[in-house]
């Protein structure tokens, strides 16, 4: 395609489908870009045949042909470019199972279909080429109802059930944009039998988001710089260290496949991705360790306890605080907020979590711009009740506050303007 969208290539098939399967005709997307084409570094770093190949995985996407189609919609093209830009800018890639909150009709037409799941595609197996294995990932688009869903239990299971549901998708996932009617419509006992009853017993896979959030330290006054005093470095601001930032993002990447350790990575250790696994630094890595955040080595930030804490959230990334604390803390696990402006990041841990800096003497700790709160069992059931109106989104009005004052917490619910723009 040329210019500078990251993808290479798209290419478009018309797939006859399998009359016998119940997988009707439809047109099959394959992306080429994000793993290595070429082999000569140009795009991606050549680590070998045995590794992953670039990214170590390309995106496909199964769209229901209308009657009459003879040619295949550009626009899964466009929605392709836009899911490779995010990954070639962010290097955090993709599984099976993840979800992407799109927000908008990915055809950009009325429809409901408005999110997406990721899942192999049920063709297309991992191939191996000279510049190392290449997985194929499936878009599968969803209403809201079933990504909320995907969030509070996991993406693997609302999957399985899109596949029992032919017109949601049925064997091959297949993308119907005209669908009107969730599968927990189509089919209510779902919902009870199924995606309740699995968040009861397994809780939730998503252990990290990237959200509209910030923190304050109401333990001291903010002019207050004696921590920038501590380490010597006047008034450069506190910053996560590139290692902190990538534990951060390993926590995120790692939150929608299943969590058997609760463990919280340690602050200074090396990528743990499989995917990412021994690469070579990037030129986005050499770039950044010349910016600021390189200025202050991570270990010299050192832990501080804090007494008090004011926790900020916008509304969508509010709603999943009940998610946060039903299907994570009460199962002995942690979630992260990971801002999506800057470095700050909220992580909340149980008090089974190995590896936090917060503890039951010091619940809430900071390094760096990264805090840690520590929640007891008995707290999260008192706060699931104190915040049971955030399940119900249609009749919130912000600014809304929440306040445990023996706790020293508060929460506040804000307008995504606040984020927006910081001088609000």
């Amino acid at each position: 395609l040329g210019g500078p969208d990251p993808l290479d290539y798209v290419s478009m098939y018309r797939n006859l489908g399998n009359p016998a399967l119940n997988v009707p005709e439809h047109w099959h997307y394959v992306s080429f870009g994000l793993s290595d084409l070429y082999g000569d570094n140009r795009v991606h770093e050549f680590t070998g045949t045995d590794g992953p190949s670039g990214f170590g995985f390309e995106l496909t996407f199964r769209l229901k042909r209308e009657t009459g189609e003879s040619a295949p919609p550009t626009w899964p093209a466009e929605l392709m470019q836009g899911l490779a830009r995010y990954v070639f800018q962010s290097e955090n890639t993709f599984c099976s199972g993840d979800h992407v909150s799109w927000h908008s009709p990915l055809d950009n037409s009325e429809s409901r279909i408005q999110h997406m799941l990721l899942t192999e595609d049920p063709q297309m197996q991992p191939v191996q080429t000279p510049f190392g294995v290449v997985t194929f990932l499936q878009i599968v688009g969803v209403c809201t109802e079933e990504l909320h869903a995907a969030q509070q239990w996991n993406g693997q299971g609302i999957l399985e059930l899109l596949r029992t549901v032919p017109v949601a998708g049925g064997p091959w996932l297949i993308t119907d944009m005209r669908r009107g009617e969730t599968i927990f419509e189509i089919d209510p006992h779902l919902q009870q039998e199924r995606v309740d009853k699995g968040i009861e017993t397994d809780g939730s896979n998503l252990s990290g988001v990237s959200a509209k959030c910030a923190w304050d330290d109401l333990s001291r006054p903010p002019e207050d710089d004696e921590d920038s005093r501590s380490i010597c470095i006047g008034t450069q601001p506190r910053r996560l260290s590139g290692k902190d930032t990538e534990q951060i993002r390993e926590t995120l990447r790692r939150g929608l496949e299943i969590n058997s350790k609760p463990v919280l990575p340690p602050i200074n250790a090396q990528r743990q991705n499989g995917l990412n696994l021994d690469r070579a630094p990037s030129r986005k890595d050499s770039l950044e360790s010349e910016s600021s955040a390189a200025i202050i080595p991570h270990e010299l930030i050192r832990t501080r306890q804090l007494e008090s804490v004011h926790l900020k959230f916008n509304q969508e990334s509010g709603a999943l605080i009940p998610l946060c604390l039903r299907g994570r803390l009460l199962h002995g696990r942690h979630f992260t907020y990971k801002s999506i402006t800057g470095d700050t990041a909220i992580t909340f841990v149980s008090t089974g979590v190995e590896g936090a800096f917060a503890t039951e003497e010091h619940p809430y700790a900071a390094h760096g711009p990264w805090l840690q709160i520590l929640l007891t069992e008995e707290f999260v059931e008192r706060m699931l009740e104190d915040l049971e109106d955030l399940n119900s989104p249609e009749e919130f009005k912000l600014p809304k506050e929440y306040s445990w004052p023996e706790k020293k917490l508060k929460v506040s619910i804000l307008p995504d303007a606040v984020f927006d723009n910081p001088l609000h």
